[in-house]
């Protein structure tokens, strides 16, 4: 459920506000709302230092050995900030020395041709009156070169002659000169296996520093504390020598603020929130629903405060949709024991073990589900072999889609309850009455297009029902005209929607017949190569392909189920923010 929330302004003398702060830190119960952006020469200086951590931390991921490294305390011996001016500035020495070696190596690969020479002795003939110049001539041109210059030909190469012009003073010749590199060919292969020596010095520099990654993360972390601190503090609001900060928290919380206040000789105002303001949510469910956790985290969605929580029936559905589109009870069992050995293995590691049951509870109704159907890694040979499904009917096509659209209509129904249950004593409930009627209308219609099946002769009365309580409900006002208005418009956006709605249900039955389909090929393609080594390479990738894709599948179908389809019946437009005290981490 989403946890009331209380209002609270607590003012202080300006000289009191840092001290304040650190008491309400220490607290951890206050979601602070800025009073005025937060800006100071502090907060700007950790700024700028976090982002220096950050590209220290990104260089060294580029260099992590495959072995592990040990990691040093350090934390007495080396300022972070040095440390991290040390790896930026070796990378940068790295960047710089790779491009001089690139250039040297084009330079080689560009003069080679011409054979090693000193760039200094040419300069010294010159300066003796001794000209040197280098050509690229075409060979049919080498008889019309002047008569007083020495040709020395150095290469030839597809009808072009590179050639040594020497002569005793400045000839112009009808050519396009080769400037010759400041560097000789042998003084740039020095060069460039100096600057390889170095950058393997560097490289190995930083691949030691890698073991210095949690140090640099903690550092961080200190300093994202310091930068939360410094923000609260200018954000606070100021007039004349009184700074105010404003914040929610939940409603049991309240007294250990006004005792903190009372301490510490704070004024404090709490009040119910208004309409108008930001208000962060808080969910506290039963253990048995708050490990759906992990998917909203990883979607990032959250329920505004005033919206529904659906943790209940978001983990009732998604469970169900997760055994349907998996749909194979050998599947299942390799995620439960998937789930199993990760969890022996991290359980120490990690204090949140919430997504270990979650997908112990998938992995059940997937197994379930492939029981009931007669699926076991496939199910052709599962009933040729004897097997027989729990529930026979659900293989068959017909029953299962209309199953599907049965329950598209009941998941989208308990939203409409749920939405309605809360308008109440409003008029406005009626109207989520009436869309429950559309819902079931939509769900016979659906069973006699798509499955042939009779059209009950209730259905238009229930239909037209339907349309009525939301033409007269969605809006009811004095004027009744304003009130048709409004309902028809809103019967105009959403009642086809309510057809595809339930209709996209039967991707539930889509999605978990192609699993089985899948299954059952990879089966046939490794009987006909019977016992050995390639029937057992075909079954392997097959089934682990399908394995792998099963909640990629999920993902897709299952998850959006629950965020678009129910969430849009139940008015919910996940637009909430999480609440976030002011703690000490």
């Amino acid at each position: 459920m989403i946890v009331p929330m209380k209002k609270a302004t607590i003012v202080v003398q300006l000289k009191d506000a840092e001290s304040a702060v650190k008491k309400l830190r220490s607290l951890g119960v206050i979601h602070v709302e800025h009073i005025q952006e937060p800006k100071s020469k502090d907060i700007s200086i950790i700024a700028d230092s976090i982002s220096a951590i950050d590209e220290a931390i990104n260089i060294l991921s580029m260099f992590l050995a495959k072995k592990e490294c040990k990691p040093v305390n350090i934390k007495k011996h080396h300022d972070p900030r040095q440390l991290v001016k040390h790896i930026t500035d070796s990378y940068k020495r790295l960047d710089q020395l790779q491009e001089y070696s690139a250039h040297l190596k084009n330079a080689i690969d560009q003069y080679s041709g011409w054979g090693d020479f000193n760039p200094e002795q040419i300069n010294f003939l010159a300066q003796n009156g001794i000209f040197v110049k280098l050509y690229q001539i075409p060979k049919n041109q080498i008889k019309n070169l002047p008569k007083n210059v020495l040709v020395k030909t150095i290469s030839v190469f597809k009808g072009m002659v590179s050639v040594a012009i020497v002569s005793r003073e400045k000839v112009d010749i009808n050519f396009k000169e080769v400037i010759p590199p400041k560097m000789g060919i042998k003084d740039m292969h020095h060069k460039v296996a100096e600057s390889m020596q170095i950058i393997k010095l560097i490289k190995e520099e930083l691949t030691r520093h890698t073991c210095h990654i949690k140090f640099l993360l903690d550092a961080k972390e200190s300093l994202k504390k310091n930068q939360l601190f410094y923000e609260t503090v200018q954000g606070m609001g100021l007039r004349d020598n009184i700074s105010y900060l404003t914040g929610y928290l939940p409603f049991d919380s309240v007294l250990a603020l006004s005792s903190e206040a009372e301490k510490e000789k704070w004024g404090i105002v709490i009040n119910e929130p208004s309409s108008e303001d930001n208000i962060p949510t808080l969910i506290r469910n039963p253990k048995w629903i708050s490990i759906i956790k992990p998917v909203f985290k990883l979607l990032e969605i959250m329920p505004g405060y005033r919206e529904l929580d659906i943790s209940p029936l978001f983990l009732i559905f998604l469970s169900l949709f997760f055994g349907m589109i998996i749909g194979d009870a050998g599947y299942g069992a390799v995620y439960f024991l998937l789930t199993f050995i990760i969890h022996m293995k991290f359980s120490r590691k990690s204090s949140d073990k919430k997504v270990f049951f979650l997908f112990y509870l998938f992995s059940g109704c997937a197994i379930f589900w492939g029981l009931l159907t007669g699926t076991v890694f496939g199910q052709e040979w599962f009933l040729k072999a004897g097997f027989k499904p729990f529930v026979p009917i659900l293989n068959d096509t017909k029953f299962l889609q209309a199953f599907c659209f049965f329950l598209g209509a009941f998941h989208l129904t308990l939203a409409h309850v749920w939405c309605g249950l809360r308008k109440l004593p409003s008029l406005t409930a009626f109207a989520d009455a009436g869309w429950i009627c559309v819902l079931w209308s939509a769900f016979f219609i659906a069973k006699t297009l798509i499955l042939s099946d009779p059209f009950p002769y209730f259905v238009k009365s229930l239909l037209i029902a339907g349309v009525s309580l939301v033409i007269l409900c969605t809006n009811p006002q004095k004027n009744i005209f304003k009130t048709i208005g409004e309902g028809l418009g809103a019967v105009a956006l959403s009642i086809m929607n309510n057809f595809t709605d339930v209709v996209s249900y039967v991707r539930l039955f889509a999605v978990g017949l192609a699993g089985v389909a899948i299954s059952d090929t990879v089966n046939s393609l490794a009987a006909g190569f019977g016992v050995g080594a390639a029937s057992f390479f075909i079954l392997f990738l097959g089934h682990t392909i399908n394995i792998v894709l099963g909640p990629m599948s999920v993902l897709v179908h299952g998850i959006r189920l629950n965020v678009l389809e129910f969430s849009g019946h139940a008015s919910l437009s996940w637009s909430g923010i999480a609440y976030k005290p002011f703690k000490e981490e």
